[in-house]
């Protein structure tokens, strides 16, 4: 079988890296607090309804439940930032 007359390619190069961002670990705390956070805000909700609105602060209602669920998001925020 004939061989082609065209010139053989190259092999690939990838590009340079240029650049490149140091990733660090987080800190030994970040990991604990994240899921501390969001147990805590699951308590919360939960004792908010377990107690049929009573607890954990009186007279605020639905708040508790907007408190609750603000802790679970700040641990949420956190794991985004894990490394």
């Amino acid at each position: 079988m004939p061989e082609s007359k065209g010139r053989a390619k190259p092999a690939y190069t990838p590009p340079a890296k240029t650049g490149t961002t140091k990733v660090t670990p987080s800190p030994s705390w970040w990991a604990p607090t994240m899921v501390t956070l969001m147990v805590i805000g699951l308590v919360w909700v939960v004792v908010y309804y377990l107690s049929q609105a009573a607890y954990p602060i009186p007279g605020i209602t639905w708040w508790n439940l907007v408190i609750g669920f603000a802790v679970m998001l700040a641990g949420f925020l956190m794991t985004t930032r894990w490394r």
